[in-house]
């Protein structure tokens, strides 16, 4: 099934052809900041339950588990930026053990991701480096951050090497050569007490010129994203994982020396995408001999990657592009 595809005008709930998946949303899962006077703002992202729910779909190895959790805490911190309709999404591909990495993010906070994996490759891997990174499962490829704002748009996208031993060492080698913009990234995804929980911190340099801290001359903005920078990363782990730590007490926390001002919270929800109408549509464009090719006894089956749920379709049910009506 296709990596990307046009979101639907339909509502999930509304969907009947949409698997019995989970209806969870987390109504603070993101919270925008900003510090006053400092050419510095930020997202602070928390999953909470949705990311047991999203992550408890696939029963892979915690280091596979822990990769997907990074990139879906990730892209939701940056789709929350997007100033219209659409969504953003992580890709990675390469040679190791974790063949496809996939992540995205609507910009009102529907969030889906999944690893694809050669069992066997990731079984010798494993054995060899228990808490293998995310170099180690990715190996050799590329990374590509796409924004896709619908069918009448173009998508935007930017793809550079795997380079950097995590997941945050890869973003970052994105943005600093691709897009050239001061970004520091914390990301942490770790199975708690209450289950799987994953979350990021995320502060991006703002030019002073645009309105943020258009007072201070080019080295007290220098100094303002250094001091923010080594604030931001005394963060623990655990912090951000932490359900019954509020997200306003934990950037007061960490910033409170400079100043800190959170926006208005976002939501997140579950946000596989996937019907059986949809799947239907791209079964109806293969021929008759290839459906024909994919039968088993009797069904076509096509999984969601992403919510791992099977649908069933009788091939008499299924109508080929070459069938013509009589």
């Amino acid at each position: 099934m296709p990596m990307l595809r046009r979101m639907s005008d339909t509502p999930a709930f509304l969907d009947p052809g949409r698997p019995g998946v989970p209806d969870i949303v987390v109504p603070g899962g993101i919270t925008p900041f900003y510090l006053p006077d400092r050419p510095v703002r930020g997202r602070l992202v928390r999953l909470g339950a949705l990311a047991e729910a999203l992550l408890s779909r696939h029963d892979h190895p915690e280091p596979v588990t822990q990769l997907v959790g990074q990139a879906m805490a990730l892209v939701a911190a940056l789709a929350s930026a997007l100033k219209f309709r659409g969504s953003f999404s992580l890709q990675a591909k390469g040679d190791g053990p974790v063949t496809m990495l996939l992540a995205d993010c609507t910009d009102d906070g529907a969030l889906r991701g999944y690893a694809l994996v050669n069992k066997e490759r990731l079984a010798a891997t494993l054995k060899a480096a228990p808490d293998a990174c995310a170099a180690e499962l990715l190996g050799r490829g590329y990374l590509a951050f796409t924004v896709d704002q619908g069918a009448d748009m173009e998508r935007q996208q930017g793809i550079v090497a795997i380079t950097g031993l995590t997941l945050t060492e890869m973003a970052l080698h994105y943005f600093e050569t691709s897009e050239q913009l001061d970004y520091r990234i914390h990301l942490a995804c770790a199975r708690t007490d209450k289950g799987w929980r994953a979350g990021a911190l995320v502060l991006e340099r703002i030019a002073g010129g645009g309105g943020i801290a258009p007072d201070l001359d080019a080295a007290a903005q220098d100094e303002a994203w250094t001091a923010a920078t080594l604030l931001a990363a005394t963060v623990k782990p655990a912090e951000l994982l932490d359900d019954a730590l509020p997200a306003e007490d934990l950037l007061f926390r960490l910033f409170h020396t400079e100043g800190v001002a959170a926006d208005f919270p976002r939501a997140l929800a579950y946000g596989c995408r996937c019907s059986r109408q949809r799947l239907a549509g791209i079964l109806e464009g293969f021929s008759t001999d290839d459906l024909d090719h994919m039968v088993v006894d009797g069904n076509i089956v096509m999984t969601c990657e992403f919510c791992n749920f099977d649908f069933r379709f009788a091939r008499g049910d299924v109508r080929g592009s070459d069938t013509t009506a009589g």
